[in-house]
């Protein structure tokens, strides 16, 4: 699944760690989401939309099999 985490990350001037501190994983599970290598649970991906107040198709975006 495509996302945009990177790029609201960057635009809240945050690094991967504290980012991950904020939402509560760990570091690893930021650059796997990032890099495109996992996709998160939905519960995580609601969070991570929550914080940055945004809809979660904005950070997330599924392109079909």
């Amino acid at each position: 699944m495509k996302n945009n985490l990177k790029v609201y990350r960057a635009m809240q001037d945050l690094t991967q760690e504290e980012l991950a501190k904020e939402l509560e994983v760990t570091r690893q599970t930021i650059i796997a989401i990032e890099k495109e290598k996992y996709d998160p649970s939905l519960i995580l991906a609601f969070k991570i939309a929550k914080f940055f107040k945004v809809q979660i198709e904005d950070v997330f975006v599924y392109l079909g099999d």
